[in-house]
């Protein structure tokens, strides 16, 4: 994809050792993936590529903040990301995704491109229910906390069956209270 070019890391060219990258994810970057939940945000990945002799291990540092859409009120706000991520890249005959976090690539690659995974870590640190921070709060606090409609029925209760025959029942229910009794 066009404007992806700077997450590409030449790994032929590296020794066998640690590779420390630094990647600045912004609105740039989610218009390159179609259909993204995130449209706006600037988050910082920290990538330490430690290259050995069969696999190749990166581990990720994920820390910014996105611009969501309230599902409640439809308000934006900044949802933060805090997070990590490892993904390794083993060598052998073909290039296949193994499972989320094992990736195979040839000998013969001449570089990898980490942008990919960046976007699916971002879009998988997004929650489903997406709320304004002043909704979270409320749903959080105790159920006795003014402002929290709590039903309670405030009717006498009844202690003997014979205070309740005693009441006046309304004739209607009498009859209808006979025929369940026969």
């Amino acid at each position: 994809m066009k404007g992806l070019e700077k997450y590409n890391i030449e790994i032929f060219k590296l020794s066998n050792a640690k590779h420390e990258y630094d990647f600045e994810v912004d609105n740039a970057f989610f218009s390159n993936f179609e259909n993204s939940p995130v449209d706006e945000g600037k988050i910082n990945v920290h990538l330490c590529l430690d290259k050995k002799e069969t696999f190749i291990e990166a581990n990720f540092e994920f820390s910014g903040s996105v611009v969501l859409t309230c599902d409640r009120s439809l308000d934006l706000f900044d949802f933060p990301i805090n997070r990590t991520g490892k993904l390794i890249y083993k060598y052998g005959e073909e290039e296949m995704e193994v499972d989320d976090e094992i990736n195979i690539i040839t000998k013969g690659t001449q570089r990898i491109n980490v942008a990919q995974y960046i976007y699916e870590i971002i879009s998988l640190s997004i929650p489903y229910k997406k709320l304004h921070p002043r909704f979270v709060e409320e749903e959080n606090e105790d159920d006795d906390s003014p402002g929290n409609l709590i039903y309670q029925d405030e009717s006498p209760e009844v202690s003997d069956e014979t205070d309740q025959e005693n009441e006046n029942i309304d004739p209607r229910w009498e009859i209808l209270k006979n025929l369940k009794n026969n």
